[in-house]
């Protein structure tokens, strides 16, 4: 049984997964490395592929990968540069493209990334509440969402700030539309069909484009659906991951 690594989005450490591996269990190995800027040290270029370059450095190979929000961007960058060393992969809230372009519009547009961008400089803590009040928008269990994502927040030196700075560069230039076809791994998308930072179209489209995925949406949920749903969205890991 493979382990499981765990890789956080944008703005938030990797502590904000504890509840969720404590839920799969003492069977199944699990561990939450930092993306590089965390905490850590930064890595050049900055990239998707870049930082799935770092992570597996630390990972056993091979590993299914739960990855959410700028975390499934770099889980599926993994998939597609190291194939053998990823047995299954679960995405909450991906997105092969985050930003919307000409001929995507399942996405943020680009003139409210922007706007966080110039936010962060202003005001590194306020930019970052900001987007957890966002993420929880319209969730169920907003207030608690919005709690959960503030007291995991990364932290405001000026080392951090220059990572938050290049997470939204990647969030604005990754697009991996024309490489979805060629993951093979088999893949469960978990997606809140009340989310704002990435609309449900996205899941919609990796499903239909990932030759083995399925999707499972939470009607009542927004960008973190692993927090409002815990316990919904661990079995729904645990049997993925079980399945033969």
């Amino acid at each position: 049984m493979s382990a499981v690594v765990f890789v956080h989005g944008w703005g938030v450490g990797s502590g904000i997964f504890d509840e969720l591996r404590a839920l799969l269990g003492e069977r199944r190995a699990t561990l939450a490395p930092a993306l590089p800027g965390y905490g850590t040290p930064m890595c050049e270029p900055y990239a998707a592929h870049r930082l799935a370059e770092v992570l597996s450095r630390a990972a056993p190979a091979p590993c299914s990968i739960v990855g959410w929000s700028l975390g499934a961007l770099v889980a599926l960058a993994w998939a597609l540069a190291r194939p053998r060393d990823v047995d299954r992969l679960v995405l909450i809230a991906a997105t092969p493209c985050f930003v919307q372009r000409r001929d995507w519009a399942h996405a943020m547009p680009a003139v409210e990334l922007d706007a966080f961008a110039r936010a962060l400089e202003e005001s590194c803590e306020s930019a970052l509440g900001r987007f957890a009040a966002l993420q929880a928008l319209d969730d169920a269990s907003a207030k608690r969402v919005a709690r959960r994502l503030r007291e995991h927040a990364a932290p405001c030196a000026v080392q951090d700030r220059a990572a938050l700075e290049a997470g939204l560069s990647v969030l604005r230039q990754t697009d991996l539309r024309e490489r979805i076809a060629e993951i093979r791994q088999r893949v469960l998308l978990v997606h809140g069909d009340r989310d704002r930072i990435v609309p449900v179209g996205a899941a919609v489209y990796l499903a239909e484009h990932l030759p083995r995925a399925r999707l499972e949406r939470i009607d009542d949920a927004a960008h973190a659906p692993f927090v409002s749903h815990a316990p919904r969205i661990a079995r729904a890991i645990a049997e993925f991951l079980d399945e033969r």
